[in-house]
């Protein structure tokens, strides 16, 4: 397999993604569930981005299928430069041990309740392997407690963790095997507000020291205040994107800058984020005109009240 680091690709590509399920009707036959509809995502190597959507939007699917637990109906899903729609079992397997790291919302999913916090880390080397050698391995998972700075935790079983703790020795694992992807899968969904900062924290700083491409799952919004962009989902498909910079004014201020962006598919179809639509009183239709440089838009409802008044 070409690496993926040498030709440039992005580390995690979907181009017009699917997913149908079949489930039982209330009359007991069968209907398709459209959980994806044609969903595009690029991210680069390197790239923190968080994913966010309300429940139902398609973002578990979007992940089950990203980490190769579940195949999707049609379309591209490239992860680390895998195909995730043509591996067999033994490449699926060989991926999730060797290219993918996992952060799940439960413990129970991360951590092993019977080892130490330096224990849990040392086993997921101790299963890919590397590095060769008792002395070299236990180096490594000091340098990660140190870099989660839970150094002071080793010796400690997931029983004797808060929540936070835990969490910052499950992102220690999940790196533990220089995977190129990190998937956390809502890291912050069982902490409170200021433990869930200090957790999105580590996972900004390990993106930051390492350079690992990380994906984070979540439908809490305050999430996407501790990326660079956030992608939102609804009703299957990308929405729309916030993309947030530091910018210096002519006076040597830094401020902070956050735009939002509308995602085009290939047929040109885009989704007006909620708060347009509601504040503008959008429905059913909407005017267009197209300007040299934009595309207005305007309430269609209106256009009709006008022409009503004009004709009466």
């Amino acid at each position: 397999m070409t690496d993926p680091a040498a030709t440039g690709e992005p580390d995690i590509v979907c181009s017009d993604l699917v997913r149908i399920f079949a489930v039982k009707g209330r009359d007991g036959k069968a209907v398709e569930v459209q959980a994806l509809q044609g969903l595009n995502l690029r991210v680069d190597q390197g790239e923190l981005v968080a994913v966010v959507g309300a429940s139902g939007s398609g973002k578990s699917t979007l992940l089950s299928i990203l980490s190769s637990l579940d195949t999707p109906t049609a379309g591209v899903a490239r992860v680390a430069g895998r195909d995730l729609l043509t591996m067999t079992r033994k490449q699926r397997v060989a991926f999730r041990r060797e290219d993918v790291g996992f952060v799940w919302q439960q413990t129970s999913r991360n951590l092993l309740p019977y080892l130490t916090a330096a224990e849990n880390v040392g086993a997921v080397l101790a299963i890919v392997g590397e590095p060769k050698g008792a002395q070299a391995r236990a180096n490594r998972v000091n340098e990660l407690l140190d870099l989660l700075e839970i150094s002071h935790l080793a010796d400690r079983k997931p029983t004797a963790l808060s929540g936070g703790e835990q969490q910052r020795v499950a992102i220690a694992c999940s790196i533990a095997h220089t995977p190129r992807v990190v998937l956390a899968d809502e890291p912050t969904g069982e902490l409170d507000d200021e433990t869930s900062v200090q957790v999105l924290e580590a996972m900004r700083s390990v993106n930051r020291e390492l350079g690992v491409t990380t994906l984070i799952v979540t439908h809490d919004p305050t999430v996407s205040e501790h990326v660079a962009r956030t992608v939102q989902i609804r009703d299957g498909r990308t929405a729309t994107e916030v993309l947030r910079s530091t910018r210096v004014d002519e006076h040597g201020a830094e401020h902070a800058v956050a735009e939002e962006y509308a995602v085009l598919d290939k047929v040109g179809r885009l989704q007006l984020p909620d708060e347009f639509v509601s504040s503008l009183n959008l429905r059913e239709r909407v005017r267009l005109a197209l300007e040299p440089d934009h595309v207005g838009v305007w309430p269609g409802q209106k256009q009709a009240n006008d022409d009503e008044g004009e004709s009466s």
